[in-house]
């Protein structure tokens, strides 16, 4: 806020020319007045300028802005105007650089360069008192909270309803009522039990609702406290006063029933936001307490936050790995679904990498530990998963400023149905109406629409190892018109394999013989293809860019390239030759064997596609979006890829700003771009695209441009993360339309707008049950994506 004087901490003053320059910088900003740095307490106090503003000068100026990020809970944040409030207090604060509350986990988070105690001030004046998370109650459980005050209301409220609804109802109820307990007494009972009702269960609605009533902010608290409130005192007064207004009846059972069925919605909704958090706690259940740890020769317990890096540890069949860590010893295959959403488990053996959480099915590993607490991908994935269900998406930014406008304009059409009721109808049918509206419109719906199902559909996510490390990919996903992938270790292994072979099976073995003393990646995959292969070798020598010869059990043989034949004066052979050529001209590398000095095998090695991408590129182009490919493989390479896949749009040859271009002409011709990638060179194009996804090995690089990543290597992976932008983008479609669509047919019919044409006109009991029942639907179908995906 400009018209604040803004106490900033900062860093690296050191000497009084520190604070000169320190002072300079925030002078040159437009408007600043009131500036001092201080050296003493490293603190720079400016008035006039934004709080934004004050740090990048600072920062340009080398002193940066102490920033902190701050995580409060807010137990009193219970509807969507709530969260404007909170946003608009919290970023009052001095330093507040940016503010987002989030109305299901009801936790604000705030970057600030001034103090947390100033924030959580202005949050208490707003009436909205903050701790920090860590020091929440963590046995504070809201539906068991609810639960307790619903079942206080509703033994309170039951006489009240059944004496008086009963008497309306059933004439003889009546009769019995007047005769046993008398007319004036079963209404100072009433009053007495309602009024028991407001002051005890339902006290927090008035002591939240009256405040924001008397600082003209209003919530969904202040509705509830106007209507039920209005209702109570109405009765009341003709009750005690009877000469005060005229002749009417009482709504006490209407003030009454007002609070418990709310409290009963609350219940319910607590009760179902308990469980949009299911994805994280089962994540994190995933991680043993304890695991067995070596120590001096010997396994024993040790409690998972006691290890450490390189300790050695052992997890038996059936047990979890409780950090990630390398195999030493030992192999057996390791569910990992929990990591990639792929069912089928991986045989691990020494070397081989092991990831906390994951499941050891039949033998027992030992491994030594290489990351430990947060450091873990199962930590990380933790981590990412609670900010994607915290994100928020652009659809949301408009929700939250309709609903900070919808209390005020229920106010309003609540009073002017009030005044026409009391001036076509009377005092008594104007009560009635002016609070069903108050009640029907609460907008507790509209509040929940959206962040519900983020919640939700990114938990869901997470257990298909699709992680949305940006939040607003969520809805841009669903957008995308080309899904475009780079090529190696991608649509294809990564890894060089031996593809094709012709010729003699014998010398392809002592090509492999050969091979075993190279560490280049083709000589690694013919030693994969012929695992078998042995013999004594000699005399081995590579040659740089065209391969090698040995001895191999007294036999000369040479592996390379056509250039190494000749180089050993080895005469091609026509038929492998020809051979050779059609695979180099499908972009395989060719390698030939001669054996004595007779050219009698060739092989030919390249880039597998991965199982399953030809159906996973299939279903993509039968959702209506167009599939591309952008490599900076050879053309030829890419080209028979392509073929191989159905991929028509195929960009070659191109460095990484080649990349970009394609993914802009892309975006110009059909819209907007999803690019699927995993090295260095894709962060560019990553970046640039709609929404980047990196698969599971992506560079740091590329995994940080990336709005999604994906912990499965299998392209089927990006369909997944596609199905799940859908369905909760659809679901949040479905929980708006009902929202809105609720309030606008049911607030007029509150409003009595039918009763002269016969229609009908809900009682704020029913109102009530209405609003309450509204919220628990929307995040009942929120709780559907628990089964997106699947």
């Amino acid at each position: 806020m400009t018209d604040q004087v803004l106490n900033i901490g900062i860093t690296g003053l050191h000497c009084g020319s520190c604070v000169g320059r320190a002072e300079a910088a925030l002078l040159a900003l437009p408007g600043a007045r009131d500036v001092r740095v201080n050296l003493a307490d490293h603190s720079a106090r400016v008035g006039g300028v934004a709080a934004t503003d004050v740090v990048t000068a600072l920062e340009a100026a080398g002193y940066p802005a102490r920033v902190d990020h701050l995580t409060l809970s807010v137990p009193g944040m219970s509807c969507a105007s709530c969260v404007s409030r909170i946003e608009d207090a919290a970023g009052r604060a001095d330093g507040v650089l940016d503010v987002q509350a989030h109305l299901p986990t009801r936790v604000v988070q705030v970057n600030t360069a001034g103090s947390a105690d100033a924030v959580m001030a202005v949050l208490a004046e707003a009436g909205y008192p903050a701790q920090h998370e860590t020091e929440a109650a963590p046995t504070d459980d809201p539906a068991a909270r609810y639960l307790r005050r619903f079942g206080i209301a509703a033994a309170l409220t039951l006489p009240v309803f059944a004496i008086e609804m009963g008497s309306h109802a059933v004439p003889a109820v009546h009769d019995w009522v007047a005769a046993t307990i008398g007319q004036a007494n079963s209404h100072i009972l009433q009053l007495v039990l309602s009024f028991a009702v407001l002051a005890g269960p339902g006290a927090g609605f008035f002591r939240r609702g009256i405040p924001g009533l008397i600082k003209a902010r209003p919530d969904m608290d202040a509705l509830v406290a106007l209507g039920a409130g209005a209702a109570f005192l109405f009765s009341a007064l003709a009750v005690l006063a009877p000469g005060l207004l005229p002749p009417s009846g009482v709504y006490f059972e209407a003030a009454a029933v007002i609070v418990t069925l709310i409290l009963l919605g609350r219940w319910l909704e607590a009760r179902a936001k308990g469980r949009t958090g299911d994805a994280v706690r089962r994540l994190l259940g995933l991680r043993p307490d304890t695991a067995e740890v070596e120590s001096g020769g010997t396994f024993a317990p040790r409690a998972l936050d006691a290890v450490v890096v390189g300790d050695v540890l052992r997890v038996r069949p059936g047990g979890r790995i409780a950090v990630d860590g390398v195999v030493v010893d030992g192999a057996t295959h390791v569910d990992e679904s929990m990591l990639t959403g792929e069912p089928v488990p991986v045989l691990k053996s020494a070397g081989d990498m092991l990831h906390a959480g994951t499941l050891v099915t039949t033998g027992t590993l030992t491994y030594r530990a290489t990351h430990v607490g947060r450091d873990t991908v199962l930590a990380r994935i933790t981590t990412l998963t609670e900010q994607a269900q915290a994100a928020r998406l652009p659809v949301e930014a408009l929700v939250n400023r309709i609903t900070a406008r919808f209390v005020p304009a229920v106010l309003i059409v609540a009073a002017v149905t009030f005044v026409l009721w009391w001036a076509l109808a009377g005092l008594a049918p104007a009560v009635v109406s002016g609070v069903s509206v108050l009640i029907i419109a609460c907008p507790c719906a509209m509040g929940l629409a959206t962040p519900m199902s983020i919640m939700v559909g990114t938990g869901r996510a997470a257990e298909l190892g699709v992680l949305f490390h940006k939040g607003a990919a969520l809805q841009r996903l669903q957008d995308a018109r080309v899904v475009a992938f780079d090529k190696t270790g991608t649509l294809t292994q990564g890894t060089p394999s031996v593809m094709h072979v012709a010729g003699d099976d014998a010398a392809i073995m002592l090509a492999a013989a050969v091979e075993q003393r190279s560490e280049h990646p083709i000589a690694r995959a013919i030693v994969a293809f012929t695992p078998a292969s042995a013999g004594q070798v000699d005399g081995f020598e590579a040659v740089l860019g065209e391969g090698a010869r040995a001895q191999v059990d007294a036999h000369t043989v040479v592996v390379g390239n056509a250039a190494m034949l000749a180089r050993e004066g080895v005469a091609s052979e026509a038929t492998l030759m020809d051979t050779g050529a059609g695979w180099a001209a499908d972009g395989y590398t060719v390698v030939h064997v001669a054996v004595d000095g007779a050219h009698v095998a060739a092989l030919a090695v390249g880039d597998a596609v991965r199982p399953g991408a030809k159906d996973t590129l299939a279903d993509i182009a039968a959702s209506g979006r167009q599939v591309a490919m952008i490599s900076g493989d050879a053309a030829p390479a890419a080209q028979y890829v392509a073929r191989q896949l159905g991929i028509e749009h195929v960009v070659a040859e191109v460095r990484p700003d080649g990349k970009v271009a394609a993914i802009e002409a892309l975006q110009d011709q059909f819209g907007p771009v999803a690019y699927v990638g995993d090295g260095i060179n894709d962060a560019p194009a990553l970046a640039r695209a709609d929404v980047g996804l990196a698969v599971n090995g992506a560079s740091d690089a590329a995994i940080e441009a990336a709005d999604v990543v994906m912990m499965s290597p299998d392209p089927g992976a990006v369909l997944r993360a596609l199905h799940i932008s859908q369905a909760t983008l659809r679901n949040i479609r479905q929980n708006l339309f009902w929202a809105f669509g609720y309030n606008t047919v049911l607030i007029p019919v509150a409003a009595g707008l039918l009763v002269p044409f016969g229609g009908p006109q809900l009682s704020p009991a029913l109102a009530a049950l209405a609003m309450a029942l509204s919220s628990v639907f929307v995040v009942t179908n929120a709780l559907r994506l628990r089964r997106a995906g699947a």
